[in-house]
């Protein structure tokens, strides 16, 4: 089992690696210009998985995860930047193929097939040609998915640790999921709504993206602190949070780091940016909605706790 984590551990921060290094070398190519500086930040990643193993024996943190916090370190500023220069220079993108149907994979690939002296220089020149095809979006599009992906399948593979069980950790896979799911929506609808000249409104959707993003390396609404002796039953009936903890910061999560900030968004993107159609409709009233059920969910556990609350009262009175 040891081998197994120690495992796991390795290649689950290989992972991480190798996609925000696909994303450096993205920025690298688009910028034309040198910005390998950014593997900088896969430091402490490196420096994370070192103490790990010495320490911890490969297992993860209980209410924190340090290795998928310090994997969005690395691949969030490159995505800022492909999403900046794409939307700064969309009007002067060269043709492109999107890909966007099965006939336009197919010309994408095929493209390999016009050389016919396949030495090694030839290969990697017809390479690079293919790459050069894909629109921006395209490229932009697929590294928030794999991204998103990969926070999923690394929280599976990394071993479990600080008394975390496999039924928590499935409840928090699930969560991922959609979790993952909302904020792709979020960003890829977002901001095919922004305007020429809407600067300023990309860098209030993607600073909402990156702080929805903080959700993964959080496992607050999932985990619990693990069950109580019965002998502190009046303790945990005269503690709101505590007996409720799980479902408090779900509400909380909600409300200020994911359907609460991207409502203001889409109502500040339809109010003052003057963007209006029928899906961004859709989706701001599910964020109402969410944000809503989510505070009558709060009402209810609060007068469900005050009725027990002064009946414990009472029952000690009695005694």
């Amino acid at each position: 089992m040891g081998l197994f984590k120690f495992t796991c551990a390795i290649i689950t921060r290989a992972l991480f690696i190798l996609v925000s290094l696909a994303g450096v070398g993205r920025v690298t190519w688009v910028k034309n210009d040198h910005y390998w500086f950014l593997t900088i930040l896969f430091l402490p990643l490196v420096f994370e998985l070192i103490i790990t193993l010495k320490r911890r024996k490969g297992e993860d943190y209980k209410w924190f995860s340090p290795p998928i916090f310090l994997f969005l370190i690395s691949i969030i500023p490159s995505i800022w930047i492909l999403e900046l220069h794409h939307r700064q220079n969309k009007a002067r993108d060269p043709q492109c193929k999107n890909l966007d149907s099965w006939e336009n994979v197919r010309k994408v690939i095929t493209l390999n097939e016009t050389l016919g002296n396949f030495t090694y220089q030839s290969y990697v020149k017809n390479f690079k040609q293919v790459l050069s095809t894909v629109c921006s979006n395209n490229w932009i599009l697929a590294l928030h998915q794999i991204a998103l992906i990969l926070l999923i399948v690394g929280k599976w593979l990394l071993p479990l640790g600080g008394g975390v069980t496999r039924d928590e950790l499935s409840q928090l896979l699930l969560i991922f999921v959609g979790t993952a799911a909302d904020i792709l929506e979020f960003t890829s609808e977002t901001l095919s709504d922004v305007k020429e000249n809407s600067s300023q409104l990309v860098y209030i959707i993607l600073a909402v993206w990156t702080w929805s993003m903080l959700q993964f390396p959080l496992h607050l609404a999932v985990v619990t602190s693990g069950p109580s002796s019965e002998g502190e039953q009046g303790v945990r009936e005269a503690s709101l949070f505590t007996k409720h903890s799980k479902d408090i910061w779900s509400i909380m999560e909600t409300l200020f780091i994911q359907d609460g900030p991207f409502l203001v968004v889409r109502l500040t993107v339809m109010t003052y940016f003057d963007v209006f159609h029928q899906m961004l409709v859709f989706f701001a009233i599910k964020n109402f909605l969410v944000v809503i059920l989510n505070l009558y969910r709060m009402a209810v556990i609060w007068q469900d706790f005050r009725p027990s609350t002064s009946s414990t009262g009472r029952d000690v009175a009695v005694q």
